[in-house]
């Protein structure tokens, strides 16, 4: 492949990413229409999005593995075939049951597509191609997150709950058929496959996941008692399912931690401010997708400036850049009334959100898989991925543990977006350092 042209293959890497996004933030605005329509009541309708996350999150790390020993190009495939045919029996489903299933294996799908597209990636384009294809791939997390809050709401409005999930059939067929044709197999180097390490990552994953969304502790204990045992049988081992030297690294191990906590304040974001428009707002589920507008629009044209930023500016200190102006935005927003009106309270702040959050994501992907060897590109990147969808959980469930007894709306908003810039302050402190060590190799 001529890596000075990007052709279809980005395309194809991009659009897939794209799709598990979007997909899963269309639940935002469709969740009621749901409810009404399933007949499910609030406990139940929680779990159309637990069931995904805990699979999704539990199956990261086994799916980016995967991909290095058998070949990426295999099972990129099975993750979309998946996708495709989850969404289908989702956009059909006749009961709660069913939907919560059917949810549950679109998790499964979206874990193996998320890690998997990255590592293509890495092996399709070397150099500044690299850099640029990835900064295009951060900034899709953000944009696909953005689009699928509008999209939800449109199509919701529109038509049915049901077409969020139709709508990814005809697509996820179409990117099938253009990875056969254009996607290269990798060279695989026939290892073993760690199956106890992979049977201890998704247990853990699942106990911790579940723990945090349904708040038992005893399912929380558990799993760090899972994860000590499986750090320690990672240690002993050759062809480990997570190589516990990714985390060596100190530029790859503090973008973990400002991944992590990235996705504590935005999942929290994007939970608390649809619920602000339609309760002081009075917005439709479509006006609540539009009112998101502002971060995406300055997200996407913020995405398309990031490559000639960084020919200008090295990854750590575009990465400062934007979480520092994330943090201005989100911190104007905790402190204005929501009462004010949504330009000044929601609309003007989003604009520093999404030009952050634009410079912010491609250069955390491009340092949690910085330097890393060719050989371990999956599991690097199914690490990135894990803790971009633990984080959200995490932070949500510890806001709900903290502010559900707050019963005014704008008392409740102001509480959760306090928590949300405490997380991104912390993030702040995790790039402080992660640019430190940037600023060492350089020496």
């Amino acid at each position: 492949m001529n890596k000075q042209k990007f052709g279809i293959a980005l395309p194809i890497i991009l659009f897939s990413y794209f799709l598990i996004l979007m997909d899963n933030s269309i639940i935002f605005t469709s969740t009621l229409k749901i409810a009404q329509d399933l007949h499910m009541d609030a406990v139940t309708l929680s779990w159309i999005s637990n069931a995904y996350t805990i699979t999704f999150g539990g199956f990261l790390l086994l799916a980016g593995r995967l991909g290095d020993l058998i070949g990426r190009k295999k099972i990129f495939l099975l993750g979309l075939g998946l996708f495709g045919l989850s969404s289908l029996a989702i956009g059909l489903s006749q009961s709660s049951v069913q939907i919560i299933i059917f949810r549950a294996v679109q998790g499964i799908g979206s874990a193996i597509i998320a890690p998997t597209s990255l590592a293509i990636l890495m092996d399709q384009y070397t150099g500044k191609m690299r850099s640029k294809a990835i900064s295009y791939y951060g900034a899709t997390a953000g944009i696909g997150s953005s689009v699928g809050l509008l999209l939800g709401g449109y199509l919701t409005s529109t038509f049915s709950w049901r077409t969020g999930f139709l709508i990814n059939v005809p697509f996820t067929i179409l990117l099938m058929l253009f990875t056969i044709k254009v996607i290269q197999q990798t060279n695989v180097k026939r290892l073993r496959i760690d199956y106890l390490g992979a049977l201890l990552s998704v247990a853990l994953s699942i106990l911790f996941v579940y723990g945090i969304t349904e708040h038992h502790i005893m399912m929380i204990v558990a799993s760090l008692i899972l994860l000590l045992i499986f750090i320690v049988y990672q240690s002993q081992i050759n062809d480990a399912l997570m190589p516990l030297s990714l985390f060596y690294n100190k530029i790859r191990s503090g973008a973990y931690i400002a991944r992590f906590t990235f996705m504590m304040g935005m999942l929290s974001y994007w939970f608390i401010v649809p619920q602000v428009m339609q309760q002081i707002y009075h917005f439709t589920p479509l006006q609540a997708g539009i009112g998101f507008l502002p971060l995406t629009i300055v997200n996407f044209i913020a995405a398309l400036y990031l490559p000639k930023l960084m020919e200008r500016i090295d990854n750590g200190r575009i990465m400062m850049l934007g979480q520092m102006i994330l943090l201005i935005g989100l911190l104007v927003s905790a402190l204005l009334d929501p009462t004010h009106g949504y330009w000044l309270a929601i609309g003007l702040p989003m604009i520093f959100v999404g030009l952050g959050q634009g410079w912010l994501l491609a250069p955390l992907t491009s340092a949690g898989v910085h330097d890393v060897d060719q050989s371990m590109a999956g599991a690097a990147s199914g690490v990135t991925n894990t803790m971009h969808q633990l984080g959200g959980p995490v932070g949500l469930s510890i806001i709900v543990a903290f502010t559900s007894s707050l019963t005014p709306i704008t008392v409740y908003y102001h509480a959760v977006m306090g928590f949300i810039v405490a997380f991104m302050v912390i993030g702040l402190i995790a790039i402080v350092w992660t640019q430190r060590h940037y600023d060492t190799d350089k020496q």
